[in-house]
């Protein structure tokens, strides 16, 4: 282990490195911080994640090649799919298999996502037509300050503490080619907030103690909160259910994060801080995103601006209640919330009608998909006839 103190060469190394990452990472440098355009293109932010994620693709290289072939086949060739009898069924992951489905899949986001903390859930989304894959979402315990949220809900401190529980996340949430193709990404939100993944949230936590608290709580969420990867949203943007909007936008986050810092640099920095006055605590409920917490300190440490981990993207924010008076709940003047009904094949019905078939018919090109265009390393071999060897 590297020895900080009393080594200012070895700190001001460590300084140029940060900036120097920076650079690379394609923000510019100024007297006051790291500044960037706030109205970046989709292309644009997914430059910018370029390194993060063929950083995150080398980690994950063992795991690829363990289990590349078994997942592929889960995937579904275009012609495999028709539009008309798309059929969800909710899949919450508990084996290996099911486990290495949804981290593979997850690797073809083009923005590397988070694994989450404290409560976390994940779901595979099948279709019934052909037991193929959908596309996955996952819901995890929300940030504890999130301003567009807060301010909207107008809760106070204590209210918040209180019924935050109820609040989750989606922090993972995507359809895959070639329902991709068909706004298979709608299909999957909407999926996301069914009274069957209200259910299922239920069971696995029913009459568990809370962590923080210490104390057993209602376990169905009565609000999905969720942020756009890319900037504005193309997936939650007039989602509706027979007449009613599913996802609201209330504003956009304020471009804080830590994606411009490697891993390889995150750790040198927290080896770093734990040589020269210690890591701030990690566990859930000691305070805002613990990576940006200890980024914050490291950079002080360093004699840097701290407001580094500004990068500029700003994220869309989406609320979805599931319940009446949702608001009212969340601020303690009301016991029982009164559920929405978002029954599950309700729902796929009217994405076939609203979303799949039009699309469909207006671009057939989802036909072409093939399985095999989601191996992330070295082609699979095949045999003359085509079929896997």
């Amino acid at each position: 282990m590297t020895d900080w103190s009393g080594a200012p060469r070895t700190r001001n190394n460590l300084r140029r490195r940060v900036l120097e990452e920076l650079r690379r990472t394609g923000f510019d440098r100024t007297s006051g911080g790291i500044v960037s355009s706030e109205s970046f293109t989709k292309d644009e932010i997914r430059a910018l994640h370029a390194r993060q994620r063929a950083d995150l693709l080398a980690r994950e290289h063992d795991f690829v090649n363990k289990w590349q072939d078994r997942v592929v086949e889960e995937f579904a060739n275009g012609d495999e799919v028709d539009p008309t009898r798309i059929s969800p069924r909710i899949v919450r992951v508990r084996t290996d298999e099911q486990a290495a489905l949804f981290r593979y899949t997850t690797l073809h986001w083009s923005v590397p996502v988070s694994r989450g903390y404290g409560r976390r859930t994940r779901f595979l989304v099948m279709d019934r037509q052909n037991d193929r894959l959908i596309g996955i979402f996952a819901l995890g315990d929300p940030v504890y300050n999130l301003t567009a949220r807060d301010q909207l809900i107008g809760w106070s401190i204590e209210q918040r503490n209180a019924r935050l529980y109820n609040v989750l996340d989606a922090f993972v949430l995507g359809a895959v080619p070639p329902y991709r193709q068909l706004l298979g990404g709608k299909l999957i939100a909407m999926v996301a907030l069914s009274d069957t993944t209200r259910e299922i949230v239920k069971r696995k936590y029913d009459g568990q103690m809370t962590k923080i608290l210490g104390e057993v709580k209602q376990p169905r969420p009565v609000l999905i909160t969720t942020t756009s990867a890319l900037g504005r949203s193309s997936i939650y943007n007039r989602v509706k259910f027979r007449d009613d909007l599913l996802y609201h936008s209330v504003g956009y986050t304020r471009g804080f994060g830590h994606f411009q810092f490697s891993e390889q640099l995150f750790r040198a920095l927290l080896e770093f801080l734990s040589n020269d006055g210690g890591v701030p605590g990690y566990s859930y409920g000691q305070g805002p995103n613990w990576r940006i917490r200890t980024l914050r300190v490291a950079l002080k440490r360093l004699d840097l601006d701290p407001e580094l981990i500004h990068h500029g993207i700003r994220r869309e924010v989406f609320l979805a209640p599931l319940a009446r008076k949702w608001k009212e709940y969340l601020c303690g003047e009301v016991e029982r919330p009164s559920w929405y009904r978002l029954n599950l094949d309700e729902m796929a019905d009217f994405f076939r009608t609203r979303w799949a078939l039009p699309r469909s018919e207006r671009d057939p090109s989802f036909r072409d998909v093939r399985r095999d265009d989601m191996a992330l390393s070295k082609p699979r071999l095949r045999d003359s006839r085509g079929r896997r060897a």
